[in-house]
């Protein structure tokens, strides 16, 4: 087999866009026609310069090679122009195209992802939700108690055992900083009424954006504390490892972060320091699948759990299903069960809080093209965008949860987009 020919999907979900503005999906076909899709998150660009980036990655590194030769590819791509480096848009795009090489050698051999990468450890994968609005509740939801206790209590009775939140706001380009009064007290009542809405049938995961100083980070963990949050999710800047493990030391709860690193060599500076106990990456900019293995180990190395991330699509989350089923320290994986990813791509459905790892070659993906086709992204804006504002001392702030439908009305006033 030989990589011959590349197809680039960038595909807007419909309102209120759960996952991101858009989702890069490269569709690689071999010399025999073999397909496989994968996807790319780094979105640090717009959509047509990251298209070309994909297409030099392809051209320079991928093309004419037998889609095996995983690691020949990827060292090829990480020394790419003298680098050696993280580079989270050249090595997104490769993670991108490694996912769907994954899918060829399934799809060649007739044997699910995971079969190829270890086999099935674990029967079903424990799976997450994030705790998004009804239709109607509007963005009072993002800073309402009642209201996200409310759907926290309904995702509950469905079978999910944990469930994500991150009312510390804003979602900003200042991080990081100390937390406004009014957040931290937000906060304190977020986890009291989700705690009191979903008893200890479920974890709560207390997310937040690299936003804090080390210092403002301890600040919050500890007012939130008493009601025992399974995580404290990447409480300061994802460059600042240092003030991880400083806030992992303080804080007795436990620290996870990753989705914004890009390679191994970033986490493993990160567990060196002791900075997470349970690692978060994003396969489509950690470098793939065969990246995502070697993380594992890693983390396994150091006790640490791997909970990977997702805010994208359907593809992504399957990959992330096939790793799930190979690793022995997984936690757990982020899904999001939308309509429209499930029609996408008719990826592995959650029931009952867990995912059963499909039996199908490849991904076990059935990606609609027409369907990507019918919603191309033609807007300028970033998958994800922080606001220009800084924290608001005075009136508060709200993350919106990064729907992309609108341009949100944050608390302090001032306009976010992400």
């Amino acid at each position: 087999m030989k990589l011959a020919h590349l197809e680039i999907f960038v595909v807007a979900p419909p309102a209120p866009g759960w996952g991101g503005r858009y989702w890069i999906i490269p569709k690689l076909t071999t010399a025999c026609g073999i397909t496989g899709y994968g996807e790319c998150y780094a979105s640090a660009v717009g959509p047509d310069a990251m298209r070309a980036v994909i297409r030099d990655v392809f051209a320079r590194h991928m093309e004419g090679t037998d889609p095996e030769n995983i690691e020949l590819m990827a060292r090829r791509v990480w020394g790419s122009g003298f680098t050696g480096r993280p580079d989270p848009t050249v090595w997104g795009a490769f993670a991108g195209l490694e996912i769907a090489c994954w899918d060829i050698l399934g799809k060649a051999r007739d044997r699910p992802v995971w079969a190829l990468m270890g086999g099935r450890l674990n029967e079903r994968v424990r799976a997450y939700t994030y705790l998004f609005p009804y239709e109607g509740m509007g963005d009072a939801f993002w800073t309402s108690p009642e209201l996200q206790a409310q759907v926290a209590a309904d995702r509950v009775a469905e079978g999910w055992t944990a469930v994500k939140f991150d009312p510390a706001g804003p979602y900003t380009i200042f991080g990081g900083h100390q937390p406004a009064g009014r957040d931290i007290t937000l906060s304190v009542e977020m986890c009291r009424a989700i705690r009191a809405a979903v008893g200890d049938r479920a974890d709560l995961l207390f997310g937040t954006h690299g936003q804090f100083t080390a210092a403002g980070a301890i600040r919050l963990g500890r007012a939130i504390a008493e009601f025992d949050p399974l995580w404290f999710e990447e409480p300061v800047p994802p460059d600042t490892p240092e003030a991880m493990a400083e806030v992992a030391c303080a804080v007795p709860i436990p620290v996870s972060g990753g989705e914004r690193l890009c390679g191994l060599s970033e986490f493993a500076t990160l567990l060196r320091l002791g900075g997470a106990a349970i690692v978060q990456p994003a396969l489509g900019r950690l470098g793939g699948l065969l990246a995502g293995r070697k993380l594992a180990a890693l983390a396994q190395g150091f006790g640490v759990q791997v909970a990977p991330h997702l805010y994208c699509g359907p593809v992504e989350f399957a990959a992330n299903v096939a790793l799930g089923a190979t690793i022995p320290n997984l936690l757990m994986v982020e899904a999001i069960e939308s309509p429209f990813h499930h029609a996408l791509a008719g990826a592995p459905r959650v029931e009952v809080g867990y995912v059963t790892p499909s039996e199908e070659p490849g991904l076990g993906i059935t990606f609609d093209e027409d369907l990507a086709r019918a919603h191309p992204y033609t807007s300028d804006a970033l998958h994800l965008q922080m606001q220009d504002a800084p924290c608001d001392y005075v009136r508060g702030n709200a993350f919106t949860g990064g729907a992309a439908d609108t341009v949100h009305q944050g608390a302090t006033g001032q306009r976010e987009t992400g």
